[in-house]
């Protein structure tokens, strides 16, 4: 069977998709909303993984409407996860079987589980996220032990994440993106596997 893995190239992903490719053939699965968007680091990153890769594109519409969905907010967290919630239907048309990194923590994206009940009667695909029970001190160690992850600012590092968009976005719009989100997030992107 067949599972459709959310992948942004990152460890929180990557371990997701390692831990479902025990138990079905998984292929991952980037999205952008740009079409002309090329993600060079997300592909290096699924090839380390030795899994195959798509390239989604959710559209420039969406894109807009998350912009002016952080724009009424005044914050990014519901905008990535109407964001987040739209790819996870994409990939439910497709998949018998949906997953992603989140973990435990996660602020967002953050689908609730009576959205995950939704989902699954509406769409018969399962939703599965292999994180949700684990911390990041538990993330970052299986990380360390499994991958080789290289890690920047958001905006410095080559990942699939939807914030890079949306923060490009926001600049095409005249909008200095820093006030909306946090200062000094990190990120991780996958550089390749080590041998276990």
């Amino acid at each position: 069977m067949e599972a459709g893995v959310l992948f942004s190239g990152g460890k929180d992903s990557a371990l997701a998709a390692i831990m479902l490719a025990r138990d079905y053939g998984v292929e991952l699965n980037t999205c952008v909303f740009d079409p002309d968007r090329e993600v060079p680091e997300v592909r290096a990153a699924a090839a380390a993984l030795n899994l195959p890769f798509k390239k989604r594109v959710l559209g420039r519409d969406l894109l807009e409407k998350a912009v002016d969905l952080l724009l009424t907010c005044g914050y990014p967290n519901d905008a990535i996860d109407m964001v987040h919630r739209t790819a996870i239907e994409t990939l439910s048309r497709e998949y018998a079987v949906v997953g992603d990194g989140t973990r435990r923590e996660d602020r967002v994206p953050r689908i609730e589980r009576s959205e995950v009940q939704h989902l699954e009667m509406t769409t018969g695909c399962s939703y599965v996220r292999p994180l949700l029970g684990y911390g990041k001190q538990e993330v970052e160690r299986l990380a360390g032990r499994l991958l080789v992850v290289r890690y920047g600012e958001t905006g410095s590092i080559g990942n699939g994440d939807y914030e890079g968009e949306i923060r490009d976005a926001l600049r095409a719009r005249g909008i200095d993106p820093a006030p909306f989100f946090p200062p000094h997030h990190l990120q991780s992107l996958v550089v390749g596997r080590k041998d276990t």
